[in-house]
């Protein structure tokens, strides 16, 4: 019984995350559109959009996927900017590479979520918000 109800929990965890990243995900596309369209190089765009996205991110995960008792520490929160790093340099690195091969830089952004977003959620809920 309890294994069911750990595996009920982690599902519903992976889909409180998987909802806070499309809010994340919608708020960083809407600002890597609007810098692409402005000129930015993409990878610049990138950036931009990943940072606002980042931000979008943290309130969310906070308050409504892991679960932090009284808040989160100090360390978690530096964890989170770690793994943020983490996406930040596989999404601009795909974007640049994918852009320089001739994909449009909003299609080159598209393909980097899913290897982007499965890397740091592992680093996330495996390692910064891992319960003991």
């Amino acid at each position: 019984m309890a294994e069911r109800i750990g595996a009920l929990v982690a599902r519903l965890m992976f889909a409180r995350y998987l909802l806070a990243s499309i809010a994340a995900l919608a708020s960083d596309f809407a600002t890597f559109l609007a810098l692409d369209h402005s000129g930015a190089w993409p990878v610049v765009a990138a950036l931009g959009g990943y940072t606002v996205g980042l931000i979008v991110h943290w309130m969310i995960s906070v308050r409504f996927v892991f679960d932090l008792g009284d808040g989160p520490t100090h360390g978690q929160r530096l964890g989170f900017i770690a793994s943020a790093m983490i996406g930040m340099g596989i999404t601009m690195a795909l974007v640049g590479a994918l852009s320089a091969l001739g994909l449009s830089p909003a299609l080159a952004k598209l393909a980097s979520v899913p290897v982007s977003f499965l890397s740091v959620y592992a680093i996330r809920k495996y390692g910064i918000f891992a319960r003991g």
